[in-house]
């Protein structure tokens, strides 16, 4: 009787060990699964950015939004052509409360705002895409342009400004709406505004680190 008893309980405890050891793998696979480690660093190149110009918070009112510096430093040091996205109706420029107030109610209404011009991604292999963190998301205009074309076997590289918020998970909205690409989640470059517009060395250099360590050069 006792055997049976430690029979049956070494059966239960295999059986336990078994789920644990299934749930483990399962993880170990999702985990492989959203690693970006095979992309595609050569190739053409394009930067795709959305900035705010006028009033931005913490720097106050510029004529070249933090996300344009950054964008064009970008383009400069990878070698990509650059294109940038503007919404048809602008966002206010005299008060970032106002603009970003706006860009909430985008956000809870999910509206995909019209934007001027466009640039046929589908002709390059390499896409940075650049925004500000608005609200834990893109501009919803950022949507607008990424909902026009096929990402299919697109290397996906995002990078923002913000001013304390970094990345923020962004980059995995971004990755859920360029479907077939492979997105680089984890491995985007994240500056503040504030280093954008007053501290341009210092972004310079973390432009290159981060491209150097991504292994892109022109």
């Amino acid at each position: 009787m006792r055997y049976g008893m430690v029979k049956m309980l070494l059966i239960g405890l295999c059986s336990l060990l078994g789920m644990n050891s299934c749930g483990a793998a399962s993880n170990k696979t999702e985990e492989t699964k959203n690693t970006n480690t095979e992309m595609n660093t050569d190739g053409k190149k394009l930067v795709v950015f959305f900035s705010h110009t006028g009033e931005n918070y913490n720097v106050g009112y510029i004529e070249k939004g933090n996300t344009h510096i950054i964008a064009d430093m970008v383009a400069d040091a990878a070698g990509a052509d650059i294109f940038e996205i503007v919404p048809e109706k602008g966002y206010p420029k005299d008060s970032y409360n106002e603009c970003i107030d706006i860009a909430k109610k985008e956000l809870q209404a999910d509206v995909r705002p019209a934007i001027k011009g466009d640039v046929k991604v589908e002709d390059y292999d390499v896409i940075f895409i650049g925004y500000p963190n608005w609200w834990g998301n893109p501009p919803m205009c950022v949507y607008t342009f990424i909902e026009k074309h096929d990402w299919t076997g697109k290397t996906v590289i995002p990078f923002i400004t913000h001013e304390g918020s970094g990345m923020g998970g962004t980059d995995r909205k971004i990755a859920a709406e360029c479907k077939g690409a492979n997105t680089l989640t984890g491995k985007g470059l994240a500056i503040q505004g504030k280093v954008a517009q007053e501290n341009q060395a210092a972004a310079q250099k973390s432009v290159e680190k981060w491209l150097n360590n991504l292994g892109i050069t022109k």
